[in-house]
């Protein structure tokens, strides 16, 4: 079993009675018989008292036992040698321990004087043998002097080894990265699963109230992810809370919170299978002071599903320009996030009387606005529905308002229409982390999020970003279904072990060992400014999404205007920037995150800055300055 172990000799062996080192009498009368006290007390002789801050001095010629053990690389707990497993968490025992363990390599000096070098691992005994440490300061003569100073010299000898083993072990965490061009995938990263649908990672946004979770929980019903039972208690439980209508928004909307001041705080994953598909929904909150939280769980999405609320007024505010309308801003998000489909769900057309009119006229006013965003139309597509009246969601529309004059597909059959992203599992291994789950009594932590490039499978060993550590996964699960291998467009948990969870942390990333992701603190932006309503000046303080990192940034350089038709960088250098002016911009930020240059790769080359609860600014990263590791 593991144990505490106090290495070294116990004093306390073989000393069952004390009582005779309470007569001090002998002592006080040994001199008067010419007894000396060195043969009372037969310890080295110290020439010199050492002072409390020079302990180097002092001289131990007494050998120490040590049990063979090893240590398990995830509880730290101690376990006999023969045991193959930590009796406490269960990892397996790393080969590696067995190196070396418990030997020194001891070169012993000859009589010519030359300089003696003692190496030891890392589970090495403080001195197997005090003669066999050699000072490189002194020579070796024979004399009892000499044996003296050699002795005293041993503990700064291993105290500059242990400095130097640590030195040399932070070393290989920066290590520089190879080439990326001499990369080549494993056959196993390449090969289909036949069988399995692909992933399609769906990302729900709109404007707070405008029906997201109500239709997400509808759909997840129709097609039997939520069975009656469940339905039938969150009809109930709403309507004790006075919020019937909100029965089927407590599908996603689990916590207390969320249903009690019925809205959406956080991204709620849920899946379902379409005929094409295996679907990852992400149901992202609307309201505008959960935008952040949007911003992390949306970065993951292939496409997205903009829900409008048709209703007199609520489209409206949507739309307001000054700031607190999130359509517009859930729209350039995800257009900023690389999403190029979308499909818009006109929601709650049943409380306009499914007006052909009305949808017409969201469809000009919106429209204008998404091709402004980038938006192609021939990626757009505009559906009428309402999702608590169950119209047009997975069949087509029955109510003859709607029926009458709307002949297009239905919500389930344009989501099969949609087109899956180039996904390249020919990289290295890029996952950014979107949140972390750790399991304390098990001494394990696991990194949920989507694989960008390259694949993983159980027993491969990542690198942890920022902070450089190395893990091994122990097991993958990819819609909460146990996995062996997941590739790039999964949407995974990655359980690691050999890990302190402290270094493991949403806003990082696990990457190839070999192939490490930049990680900086100054980066170049090339940026879009939004909708502001003051000008923005260099010292200005913005909140910097990337990813799933937020830090806090300042701007320090405005580089150049950029000339929106061209692309091309201006020659004027502004004091300011004001609405709708693209540039490129300096930031630094408070802590390093993983980012990279868009050119090299997209999902982490993606930027967005916000201030004073609205986003400001969209763009790119430019230029990455290495942070020196």
């Amino acid at each position: 079993m593991p144990r505490k172990v106090n290495y070294g000799l116990d004093y306390d062996d073989g000393y069952d009675d004390y009582d005779d080192y309470d007569d001090y009498e002998d002592y006080a009368n040994a001199n008067d018989y010419g007894v000396k006290e060195k043969d009372l007390f037969p310890f080295p002789e110290v020439t010199e008292k050492p002072s409390w801050n020079d302990r180097s001095t002092i001289k131990v010629e007494k050998k120490t036992t040590k049990l063979a053990l090893w240590q398990c690389s995830v509880c730290n707990s101690d376990n006999e040698q023969s045991s193959s497993s930590c009796d406490i968490c269960g990892v397996l025992r790393d080969p590696a321990q067995n190196i070396g363990n418990g030997s020194a390599e001891n070169v012993s000096a000859n009589n010519t004087g030359k300089k003696a070098i003692a190496k030891f691992s890392a589970t090495n005994e403080m001195a197997e043998n005090s003669s066999g440490i050699i000072s490189g300061a002194n020579q070796l003569n024979g004399s009892e002097s000499g044996n003296a100073n050699i002795k005293s010299d041993a503990p700064q000898i291993l105290a500059s080894d242990l400095h130097q083993m640590k030195l040399d072990k932070a070393s290989t965490n920066f290590r520089k990265a190879k080439p990326l061009a001499e990369y080549k995938p494993e056959k196993w990263m390449l090969a289909n699963q036949d069988g399995i649908l692909n992933q399609l990672n769906l990302a729900v946004v709109g404007h707070v109230d405008s029906g997201k979770s109500t239709l997400s929980g509808q759909l997840l019903h129709l097609l039997g992810r939520v069975s009656k039972k469940e339905m039938h208690k969150f009809e109930k439980e709403a309507k004790e809370k006075g919020k019937g209508s909100f029965a089927f928004a407590w599908a996603t909307d689990e916590s207390a919170e969320e249903r009690e001041r019925g809205i959406t705080m956080t991204v709620a994953v849920a899946y379902f299978d379409s005929k094409k598909y295996r679907v990852v929904l992400l149901d992202s909150p609307g309201h505008k002071d959960f935008v952040p939280n949007m911003i992390s769980g949306a970065t993951q999405a292939d496409a997205a599903v903009l829900v409008v609320d048709a209703s007199i007024g609520s489209f409206e505010a949507g739309m307001d320009g000054n700031g607190f309308g999130q359509t517009k801003e859930h729209a350039q998000l995800i257009r900023s996030f690389g999403v190029e489909q979308v499909i818009v769900a006109v929601n709650k057309m049943d409380t306009v009387g499914f007006s052909k009119e009305r949808f017409e006229f969201i469809k000009s006013q919106l429209g204008n606005f998404l091709r402004s965003c980038g938006f192609k139309e021939s990626q757009i597509t505009w559906i009428p529905l309402s999702a608590m009246e169950n119209e047009n969601l997975v069949t087509s529309a029955t109510d003859a308002r709607l029926s009458s004059w709307y002949e297009g597909s239905c919500l389930l059959e344009a989501v099969d229409s949609l087109q899956l992203p180039v996904r390249d599992a020919s990289k290295p291994l890029l996952l950014p982390i979107c949140d972390v789950i750790k399991s304390h009594s098990l001494g394990q932590v696991a990194a949920c999020g989507k694989i960008e490039t390259g694949a993983i499978k159980n027993g491969s060993r990542v690198l942890v970003m920022p902070l450089r550590e190395v893990a091994t996964v122990r097991s993958i699960e990819r819609d909460s279904c146990p996995c062996s291998v997941a590739r790039a467009g999964d949407n995974v948990a990655v359980s690691l072990q050999g890990i302190d969870g402290v270094h493991v942390t949403p806003g990082g990333v696990l990457c190839h060992p070999d192939y490490p992701v930049t990680v900086a603190s100054r980066l170049e932006l090339k940026i879009l400014v939004l909708d502001i309503m003051g000008p923005i000046l260099v010292g200005s303080k913005f909140e910097f999404h990337i990813h799933h990192a937020k830090e806090a940034a300042r701007l320090v350089k405005i580089v150049s205007l950029v000339d929106q038709k061209t692309g091309e960088a201006a020659k004027k250098t502004p004091r300011f920037l004001t609405a709708k002016q693209s540039a490129i911009i300096e930031v630094a930020l408070d802590r390093a995150v993983c980012a990279e240059e868009f050119s090299k790769h997209r999902a982490l080359g993606r930027a967005f800055l916000r201030a004073s609860g609205c986003t400001v600014g969209v763009g790119i990263v430019s230029k990455v300055f290495s942070d020196e590791s």
